[in-house]
């Protein structure tokens, strides 16, 4: 018997059966895979965001800014490498401007030191390579190794007397919470749902009804082969209608200069290539009404997505609208993650984080980017919520 059963070795699950485990209560952590950070955790873009985009009192403003200060501190304890970069949002488009504004708003309510605009010809003095009419510089965004950071949470987990097992994909749930998995059975007096991509079926198992549906977005990714030509970060000024922050920029924390990621709708929930087929998730995307009202509003946007994926030369005339510098021979396929993306049924996209409370279970149904930034203020929320 244990008191809190966490399902998912990502950030998000790491790091709220840390803070359970840190306040003298026994959790285990089950994760499905061999690894911890297995999925999302383990395939994003490494960025320590500062809290820029979102709406000022929103969950996803409050625990970005909590857990980018937590999580600053957290590496410092544990001697994970990281580094304050900073980052530019750069508007190409007078059409832009306004939207820049906004995101100039939001950060000064979120309170970001250092935020500053820039004129055209001050770009070029953050970012030498860099091209645009206008721009936001953000000091606070910083880049990390997200994997060694939830392998770190689960060395405390384990210090503090909490399990973790891996390979222990949950079957079923059964009352009074007794959780079935491929590694064995776990009861538990409390039970955390962060499995991500699969979370809203771990929901259904516990006999909660989400409103949501996860549909799995695709993030393909290009490595660049001349890493000088950005020295921190270089985003677009993102489209307000979707949580997505478009194609970018991001120097790593082992040197090298990536970009992407785009943002394509996949047909396996772990589907990292087009090869990449569930009929199980497949059936479940299509039969969601609220795919067919978000494409129906967006096809356009989901046309060009696809064939950005598709063509080279579409995704790097992107990349040159930053920075003109960038040539096509110097661009080269990389990895993917996937998103998981909670859409509602009237095919609204879920933009803040969205944490749902049932008998005994607690239920993480949306906290994409920046879930990894605020992992730790996620956790604690959650921890505070059971004790």
């Amino acid at each position: 018997m244990t008191d809190v059963a966490v399902i998912g070795g990502g950030l998000v699950g790491l790091a709220t059966a840390m803070a359970l485990a840190e306040r003298g209560m026994s959790v285990t952590v089950l994760e499905a895979e061999d690894r911890l950070a297995a999925h999302q955790s383990g395939h994003n873009s490494g960025v320590i965001h500062s809290g820029l985009y979102y709406k000022p009192g929103s969950l996803k403003a409050r625990l970005c800014v909590e857990g980018a200060r937590a999580l600053w501190s957290f590496c410092e304890e544990e001697g994970i490498a990281t580094r304050r970069c900073g980052k530019l949002v750069v508007a190409t488009h007078e059409e832009e401007l306004p939207r820049l504004d906004e995101l100039e708003r939001r950060g000064q309510a979120n309170g970001l030191a250092g935020l500053r605009r820039l004129r055209a010809e001050e770009i070029r003095e953050v970012e030498p390579h860099a091209a645009g009419i206008a721009a936001l510089h953000v000091p606070e965004t910083g880049i990390v190794d997200y994997p060694a950071v939830a392998r770190a949470y689960g060395k405390r987990i384990e210090r503090h007397g909490g399990r973790i097992l891996l390979k222990a994909r949950v079957t079923s749930v059964r009352p009074g919470l007794v959780v079935e998995t491929t590694a064995g059975t776990v009861s538990s007096a409390r039970l955390v749902n962060c499995a991500g991509l699969q979370s809203d079926r771990i929901a259904r198992l516990c006999g909660a009804e989400p409103d949501v549906r996860i549909i799995p977005f695709r993030g393909e990714y290009y490595e660049l082969a001349k890493t000088d030509l950005v020295r921190g970060l270089i985003y677009p000024v993102p489209d307000p209608r979707f949580p997505f922050l478009g194609v970018h920029l991001t120097r790593m924390i082992g040197g090298g200069l990536e970009a992407g990621p785009n943002a394509v709708l996949a047909l396996k929930r772990e589907g990292y290539r087009w090869t990449d087929v569930s009929l199980r998730d497949s059936l479940s995307i299509a039969g969601w009404p609220g795919v067919w009202a978000l494409a129906a509003r967006f096809w356009k946007i989901g046309a060009y997505e696809v064939w950005r994926s598709l063509v080279k030369s579409a995704f790097v005339r992107d990349l040159q609208r930053l920075v003109p510098e960038i040539r096509s021979e110097d661009v080269h396929r990389a990895g993917a993650g996937v998103r998981a993306q909670a859409l509602e049924r009237n095919g609204a996209l879920v933009d803040d984080f969205r944490i749902v409370e049932t008998d005994r279970a607690i239920h993480v149904l949306n906290a994409p980017s920046p879930g990894a930034t605020a992992s730790m203020a996620i956790g604690r929320t959650i921890a505070a919520q059971i004790l």
